[in-house]
């Protein structure tokens, strides 16, 4: 659909592609979001941890913040699909300034208990369950099937440079000065990004969708998902891989302190790691894309990513760490990017609502197993054991799936 770009619209095509203004609006939108998210990612545990000095309130507020993916998911793609996206994406930015103003409301007068945390945490994801597929469904409308590989590399580059540069940086600076200026800079983010989604169009709801029972749309969800060859693939790599990374996650700090005896700065050097590797495979993915196609390139990606996970485990270095979690986040670019241009493609029309939502549910809903099992697992042996499993489940999982993801993505598009 050339006619349609932005270099050759036409007056009843409006122009789509990662170089329009609309499009360059929802960018802005995301990245002034995720700067927010940035800064709430360090702040929120962080005051947690140094208001309560507990580590079970640390945990509680930790697992109110991500449950909503295992209970929300699903439901919330239903109502994308049966709703109108720009009016989904400036209702769940909405609530979340709501929702932050309030804390910082209770904060303010001394009435911020463990327990409102907790709700606060669980609130503030289950509006995200709405507006990520919300934002993935503008984003397959204004950047268009040719820009789909580059929307998605530069959603996944502001995600990563927001959320493990920008956003710690900030937040941990802001935290310092005062911890409610903190959450009432996350606040504002979410304010801004309203304002921004508001002057996109307004694309209407599927009417098939519509037409479906709420009910019905969230069996419809993991029919949709698990129905399809294809996406059934992606689904159960990323379920794999979400476990796995969790595991590797929660135990890295722990591992980087007692067995490579890091200090602290030492081991945000690996987050920092991992930042910049991952930011070089977004960059690289549809490039890389273009030349050899998606499958091989994705692939890659989980071989490396399970590699560097091994290779922490296996070699106890500080400097394999280094080199560990940058494979890590190389692996994780290319796969990130891929593979939700490959599911954005394969989705049905009118169906990018309950796919993401069942779609985010497998792939981040089963995180506090990861964190569950990793625990159990090396208390029962030792921190390199579940490191070690983590990175070889997965590259066994992507060499079991290789051949499928060879066979059942979307037909090579040709210039």
């Amino acid at each position: 659909m050339a006619d349609a770009r932005a270099d050759g619209a036409t007056e009843g095509n409006p122009p789509v592609g990662v170089r329009t203004p609309r499009f360059r609006r929802l960018w802005w939108s995301w990245t002034i979001s995720l700067c927010g998210d940035g800064v709430r990612f360090l702040a929120l545990p962080l005051y947690v941890a140094l208001r309560s000095r507990d580590p079970l309130a640390t945990s509680a507020v930790a697992f109110a913040e991500t449950l909503p993916w295992l209970l929300g998911a699903l439901p919330a793609g239903a109502v994308v699909d049966r709703s109108p996206p720009r009016t989904v994406l400036v209702a769940a930015h909405g609530v979340r300034a709501v929702l932050t103003a309030v804390l910082v409301t209770a904060m303010a007068a001394g009435a911020d208990s463990v327990a409102l945390l907790c709700v606060f945490a669980f609130l503030l994801t289950l509006a995200e369950t709405f507006a990520d597929p919300a934002s993935q469904v503008m984003m397959v409308h204004l950047a268009g099937p040719d820009d789909l590989q580059e929307a998605n590399s530069r959603f996944y580059a502001v995600n990563t440079v927001a959320m493990t540069v920008i956003g710690p940086l900030a937040g941990g600076l802001v935290i310092a000065v005062n911890p409610v200026l903190a959450f009432t800079v996350d606040g504002l983010s979410f304010v801004a990004a309203a304002l921004l989604v508001a002057t996109l169009p307004a694309f209407p709801a599927d009417a098939g969708a519509t037409g479906t029972r709420l009910v019905a749309g969230v069996g419809e969800s993991v029919r949709l998902l698990l129905g399809h060859p294809g996406l059934r693939t992606l689904a159960t790599m990323v379920m794999v891989a979400g476990v796995a990374s969790t595991a590797f996650d929660t135990l890295l700090p722990l591992y980087a302190v007692d067995s490579l005896g890091m200090g602290p700065r030492t081991v945000g050097s690996l987050v920092m790691a991992f930042g910049v590797a991952t930011l070089a495979g977004t960059w690289l993915a549809p490039r890389l894309a273009r030349r050899v196609s998606d499958g091989p390139v994705m692939i890659t990606g989980m071989v490396v990513s399970g590699g560097g996970i091994t290779l922490v485990g296996l070699v106890g270095t500080v400097a394999a760490a280094w080199t560990g979690v940058a494979m890590m986040g190389a692996g994780v670019g290319l796969w990130n990017v891929l593979s939700a241009t490959r599911r954005q493609r394969l989705t049905p029309p009118g169906a990018m609502g309950r796919v993401s939502g069942a779609y985010r549910m497998m792939a981040w809903g089963l995180m506090p197993v990861g964190s569950g099992l990793a625990g159990v697992l090396a208390a029962a042996t030792t921190l390199r054991v579940p490191i070690l499993v983590a990175g070889l489940a997965t590259i066994l999982t992507i060499a079991l799936l290789a051949v499928p993801l060879l066979r059942t993505g979307p037909a090579r598009e040709t210039p």
